[in-house]
């Protein structure tokens, strides 16, 4: 009955509710509401204002910066493990704490490093948007990640956030788009950016790929990303914290690409990464089992594949991943 007067303009949404309602869809107050944020009023002249927070942006620290991105690293653990839906509002006046920061720094050495804590943060913010099915927020934050690396001038965190960008694409429906910002991301670092970040961009490649009807071209990025990963059981990018990847992820990647190919070795790889996986990678658990459900289907193993789906529906639930949840249902009517 409240959902139907909240729609209907009968009862206004409280901000109780509304606090429960964010947690549950994993949208924005602005989304929620469909209300656009009113300008703050300045003073007469505005002068006072603006110089006082030019003055607290210039007075941003490295202790500051180092707490920015621990938050970041906070909620990048947290989405890890439980999902992106209960984040948005820490998320959102994460993003807008930064920003602010960024918007009122003058000189470039108080610019640059809140800018790559922005571009770190923003990258996340539209993964996890992605991942809750609000991809016009995915697109405006992996914008601002853009711009916030070009003003940090960090050329890695610039071809992250293009090539992670284009799989809003790719759910759009445009792979083959999402197939030309890959490859614009990788020439824009070329062979200066560092091996862990070129074989996740080779892999982010042979995924569109596939997606996009090009096999020779998918399998082509997938040896390139295999002869590039970095020996070892390491999979945190030092120069990029925002990559995970090392020989087990990439296995996995590798079975997801393999699957969508119509591969049978693909069940091979997608095995080995399960047996290796680190159980904290909930969602990413989420999305082996169903790669694996894929693998099987593809080869006609439906009792197989019904219990990997069944698995991934399950940790789909627990993590709220809507992305998640339409793969299992896409595969689920193919059973």
């Amino acid at each position: 009955m409240y959902v139907s007067e909240w729609e209907n303009g009968k009862r206004t949404l409280s901000d109780r509710y509304a606090g429960i309602l964010r947690k549950l869809l994993g949208v924005t107050d602005a989304e929620l509401r469909g209300a656009v944020s009113a300008p703050v009023a300045a003073s007469v002249d505005g002068y006072d204002e603006l110089l006082s927070r030019i003055d607290a942006a210039g007075s941003v620290s490295g202790s500051m910066v180092q707490a920015f991105n621990e938050q970041t690293e906070l909620l990048r653990t947290m989405d890890r493990q439980r999902g992106a839906a209960g984040l948005v509002d820490q998320m959102t006046g994460h993003l807008a704490a930064l920003e602010d920061a960024l918007n009122f720094a003058v000189l470039p050495s108080a610019r640059r490093p809140v800018a790559l804590a922005l571009a770190g943060a923003s990258t996340l913010a539209a993964w996890q948007a992605i991942d809750s099915g609000a991809v016009e927020r995915a697109w405006r934050h992996y914008e601002l990640a853009k711009r916030a690396a070009r003003d940090a001038e960090a050329p890695m965190y610039l071809a992250h956030a293009m090539a992670e960008q284009a799989y809003v694409l790719c759910e759009a429906g445009r792979p083959a788009l999402g197939v030309d910002l890959v490859r614009d991301a990788r020439r824009t670092i070329g062979q200066s950016g560092s091996a862990r970040l070129r074989a996740w961009l080779h892999a982010a490649e042979a995924e569109m790929c596939a997606y996009a009807g090009m096999p020779d071209d998918s399998r082509r990025a997938l040896d390139a990303a295999l002869a590039t990963i970095p020996a070892g059981s390491e999979d945190r990018d030092p120069d990029m914290l925002s990559i995970f990847l090392n020989g087990t992820h990439l296995a996995r990647w590798q079975g997801n690409v393999l699957a969508m190919l119509g591969d049978s070795d693909a069940v091979t790889s997608l095995y080995g990464a399960l047996e290796c996986m680190d159980p904290s990678f909930v969602r990413a658990r989420a999305g082996l089992h169903t790669d694996l459900a894929h693998a099987h289907l593809t080869r006609a193993e439906y009792d197989d594949a019904h219990t990997h789906l069944r698995q991934a529906r399950l940790l789909a639930g627990r993590t709220g991943s809507v992305r998640q949840r339409r793969r299992v249902d896409m595969l689920s009517a193919r059973l």
